[in-house]
């Protein structure tokens, strides 16, 4: 007999990292079960999963987190007090509130802090868990959720500390409208000059004020050889547009630098078929869409990353011949142009990485996801 309506909760931490793949998994979730789910998200307050899951209909419910800071000095010691004493303990509280009035018959988590108080609540009531691990060695929140799921989703074969039996690799999951942008749309959003060859320059969707850094050094050099579409960070915003107006006083060039504190979804699908070459962050999610969009890159992982994770995902994605890697500890600005103007001469050298990018890409990974969990639930 046929179920009325299957529920299922979807928490995970406040990044774009986090809620993006969320949102991939949603969307193919909705096409295999078009009238009779419930979807939920359970997680801390943030714009990014409000402005993102309320667009897919799902139901928010916040609740407080709190997250465990890595460097120890003494304001990161009673920030840690509070969230570890206080902060999680009333996010459990909450997360069993929300838990009995929905009774969900499945709980997807994708990790960080935000997912704590969601699934140890949701094993108080006995709810499945499914557990995605974004990147090759497992997030904190991760290690000590891994006990409870019944299946372990990682987008790297590598990630260490899982279960074989529980283990599915699937790769990140990635949105499928963002791999269909329109070169003449793109154009005309952006009003390209198009005299020159695209950068896509990215920090992540809270922006990286160090490769802001970088970019502004050189900014003046860097527009003499390319067209330069900037996604900054909405902190970083006004700082960037006030220092970039200083720097390109000339209108004309100043036409070839575009500024975005957030590309939305529609700009950034744009922007990626657009763009000859990605500068970004080695976040999980970053990698897994610049491969599925079929982009060459140079990455700079971040060095702060929890257990140098970034650095690892990187590592992993350079042995497909797809990207370059520049750490950040030895970079100086003008090197760093220096080698994005090299990988422009011969122009062959993107072209084969474009061409590498194929050996890791998994478009398909929200869709097996889903499929999964269809099956769980059928």
């Amino acid at each position: 007999m046929k179920r009325n309506n299957y529920k299922i909760i979807f928490t995970g931490g406040g990044t774009g990292g986090h809620i993006f793949p969320l949102v991939a998994i949603i969307r193919e979730l909705k096409k295999i079960f078009p009238e009779n789910l419930e979807i939920y998200y359970i997680g801390p307050k943030d714009n990014i999963s409000k402005n993102y899951m309320e667009k897919e209909g799902v139901k928010v419910k916040y609740v407080l987190t709190g997250k465990l800071r890595r460097y120890w000095d003494f304001k990161s010691t009673i920030h840690n007090s509070i969230d570890i004493l206080l902060k999680i303990p009333i996010g459990i509280i909450q997360s069993i509130f929300h838990m009995f009035l929905i009774s969900p018959d499945l709980i997807f988590s994708k990790g960080g802090y935000g997912s704590l108080p969601c699934v140890l609540s949701g094993r108080m009531f006995q709810v499945p868990v499914f557990l995605h691990e974004s990147d090759s060695v497992l997030g904190a929140a991760n290690k000590t959720l891994l006990r409870f799921a019944m299946e372990v989703f990682t987008s790297f074969s590598d990630t260490e500390g899982v279960d074989a039996k529980k283990m599915v690799v699937v790769g990140n999951p990635v949105r499928k409208e963002i791999l269909n942008g329109n070169r003449e749309k793109g154009e005309e959003i952006f009003k390209l000059r198009k005299e020159k060859p695209l950068l896509l320059i990215m920090g992540g969707s809270q922006g990286s004020e160090r490769i802001n850094d970088i970019v502004l050094c050189v900014l003046k050099d860097m527009l003499d050889f390319f067209e330069v579409i900037h996604q900054c960070g909405p902190k970083n915003y006004d700082h960037v547009h006030a220092e970039a107006n200083a720097i390109i006083p000339d209108k004309r060039t100043r036409e070839e630098y575009h500024l975005y504190s957030l590309l939305s979804e529609e700009e950034l699908r744009h922007a990626y078929v657009l763009a000859d070459l990605v500068v970004s962050r080695a976040g999980s999610g970053s990698i897994f869409e610049i491969a599925a969009v079929q982009k060459p890159s140079v990455l700079l992982p971040l060095p702060e990353a929890a257990q140098n994770h970034q650095s690892r995902n990187a590592y992993f994605y350079s042995r497909t011949g797809a990207t370059v890697i520049l750490e950040e500890e030895n970079l100086t600005p003008h090197f760093f142009l220096d080698r994005v103007k090299e990988l422009f001469s011969p122009p062959m050298q993107l072209k084969v990485m474009k061409d590498n990018t194929d050996i890791f890409a998994k478009p398909r990974a929200a869709k097996i996801i889903a499929s999964y969990i269809k099956e769980y639930l059928a």
